[in-house]
């Protein structure tokens, strides 16, 4: 399985960043491979927010949609994702916001299996790469916020 962590400092505002990452809807304007997505359903409660979405990712011929459950919890300034449908076998991803004097760190670990064992094989060999170009235009947007 695909394992990775990335961690930033990025100029902003610790919940300026946290609003950034749950608008979904706007992945594809600034993601590498992202090519669509779609918030089916967003609930806010005391404590969380629940987000249920699909993204559409890849490159031709591989494209594929996955629906993910996302939960952003206000206590820890945490978001956990996992999958509930699409090519992926499993997903597990964790996002970390934590204030400092002048930035804001951000941390970013993601643990994945497609289902094509083929396309699994792939992803392993590219996906620190991949990783860490969706992070670049991730802080990048970000900071133009």
């Amino acid at each position: 399985m695909p394992k990775a962590s990335v961690t930033r400092q990025i100029n902003g505002e610790k919940q300026k960043l946290i609003d950034f990452v749950l608008d979904i809807e706007k992945y594809p304007e600034f993601i590498p491979f992202c090519i669509d997505s779609k918030v089916y359903e967003k609930k806010e409660m005391n404590e969380e927010i629940a987000i249920i979405a699909d993204l559409t990712i890849g490159r031709k011929p591989f494209v594929d949609t996955y629906k993910s459950d996302v939960r952003y919890n206000k206590k820890n300034d945490s978001i956990h994702v996992t999958n509930i449908g699409g090519p992926l076998k499993h997903l597990e991803n964790n996002w970390k916001f934590v204030q400092k004097k002048n930035y804001t760190e951000v941390q970013f670990d993601v643990d994945f299996e497609i289902k094509n064992k083929f396309l699994n094989i792939i992803m392993e060999k590219s996906f620190q790469f991949g990783l860490n170009k969706i992070a670049d235009a991730f802080q990048k947007k970000a900071e133009s916020l």
